[in-house]
């Protein structure tokens, strides 16, 4: 398969670049792949689609404030975007990051990244990643909770500055249940979610499983090679416990919330569909062809073209299907995108 056969084209001013005043009041497009019907509904109504003895699995993984900025050697402000830390050794964390603009980078550059931190260019790993030494006097967790940002997708505009972020993204950029740290990327299907519509499910006998699944660079990075078949996912931590397996496996039907809650669980179901308690970390690429042992139904936001998220919605429901959608979200003027409207898939 060709990865030119997956683009689709979305004007500019249908990429959401702020969440909606509340976090359930987003659009919620309603595919039934049986039926190849499409519906335009609220997310609000999720409970009504919905029965009883339904599992929604949703990814508990909290993004870290892992967006920074600082200055050069030679004045000039660089961005910097923590990936992983790799070890912490006599107060000081090593780190890899993305950073930029990074041509003129080189090794034991130190970066003043403000308010008595500082990082040092250990080296380069790769044309994009780079091993930094982080230190701050109040340690660096202090330092990222109290001036970190929210590591928002490039297709959401925020004015680059060293000044302390005044928006809500820390926030909003977060599901109301996260709770284990470790994403540089927020699952956003999950935030549309409000404490009401988690109530309301739930009295109406449809039980939440927790998994977490850590958003990596991955997300971030395009589909470069153009057969598909040649596209390798970058490695993602995984998490799944006896009491959220026991719960998936007693589903009348699984409702994945995400992309990230769908891998997972496909990269653990076995053949028939079971699902047994386990960590590790997955790389799994879903793409049309592919065959779901353990998800049933899906709800998502709108996807970037040609991206990995937007094959595998493509997988679950049928591409035509999908393209079919899309064209009639963009019709119908949907946001999409992180901070947009979203689809439920049965």
């Amino acid at each position: 398969m060709q990865l030119n056969d997956f683009s689709y084209f979305l004007p500019d001013d249908l990429i959401a670049q702020h969440p909606r005043h509340q976090r359930d009041a987003s659009r919620m497009m309603l595919l039934r792949r049986n039926k190849k019907t499409i519906a335009d509904c609220h997310f609000s109504s999720l409970p009504e689609h919905l029965q009883r003895g339904d599992v929604l699995v949703v990814n508990d993984s909290l993004v870290i404030p892992a967006r920074i900025y600082g200055k050069k050697p030679s004045g000039g402000l660089l961005e910097i975007l923590l990936l992983t830390c790799k070890e912490k050794i006599d107060g000081k964390e090593l780190w890899e990051v993305l950073a930029r603009p990074a041509k003129r980078l080189k090794e034991n550059d130190m970066i003043d990244l403000g308010h008595a931190c500082e990082a040092q260019v250990i080296t380069r790993l790769s044309d994009k990643k780079w091993l930094m030494a982080m230190s701050a006097e109040d340690g660096f967790n202090n330092y990222l909770e109290r001036f970190g940002r929210a590591p928002l997708p490039p297709y959401i505009k925020r004015r680059r500055s060293m000044t302390p972020d005044q928006t809500d993204d820390r926030d909003r950029y977060q599901t109301i249940y996260a709770k284990t740290a470790g994403s540089i990327a927020a699952p956003t299907a999950g935030l549309h979610f409000s404490a009401e519509i988690l109530n309301a499910l739930r009295t109406k006998g449809i039980q939440i499983a927790s998994i977490t699944l850590h958003v990596g660079i991955g997300t971030f990075l395009p589909i470069e090679t153009e057969t598909i078949e040649d596209h390798v996912m970058e490695t993602e931590f995984y998490e799944i416990t006896a009491e959220a397996a026991n719960i998936i496996n007693n589903a009348r039907r699984v409702i994945a919330v995400g992309t990230t809650s769908t891998r997972t669980l496909e990269s653990v179901a076995d053949s028939n569909g079971y699902v047994r308690p386990q960590s590790g970390e997955t790389r799994l690429f879903i793409y049309p062809g592919y065959s779901f042992k353990r998800v049933n139904g899906l709800l998502t936001n709108f996807h970037l073209p040609r991206s990995s998220l937007f094959l595998l919605v493509s997988a679950f429901a049928g591409t035509d299907f999908i393209r079919e959608a899309y064209a009639e979200a963009v019709e119908k003027r949907y946001f999409f995108y992180s901070y947009g409207d979203c689809m439920l898939i049965l």
